[in-house]
């Protein structure tokens, strides 16, 4: 997930002798001590999604088996898409109905 310079991935050392890992640590001494390194993942798999990236590039991106599982895992981000797309119905039905009665269409928001 965090590769160094060649190419590799990182092998910190940890910080102390009693530390679990050096993220962990880090994200302690950052005062998010229950921030664990799959939330970036969550994180930056939200971010993409909700920024209207290809939901194939996504699964690409995190090595899901197919679009169907990152679809199934981050479908709760999708609540809003369906008032988004109930509106939008609505709007075109509208517009359709007025077309055929001959009205000028109504400026809906």
């Amino acid at each position: 997930m965090f590769p160094n310079k060649e190419g590799t991935y990182l092998r910190p050392v940890r910080t102390s002798a009693a530390s679990k890992s050096w993220f962990k640590t880090s994200a302690e001494s950052i005062g998010v001590a229950q921030l664990h390194i799959h939330d970036l993942r969550h994180t930056a798999a939200s971010l993409a999604l909700q920024s209207g990236a290809n939901v194939k590039a996504i699964q690409r991106m995190l090595g899901h088996a197919s679009a169907a599982m990152t679809l199934d895992v981050y479908a709760d981000l999708f609540d809003d898409d369906l008032d988004a797309v109930s509106t939008a119905l609505d709007q075109a039905r509208a517009a359709q109905l007025d077309a055929r009665a001959g009205r000028a269409p109504l400026a809906r928001d």
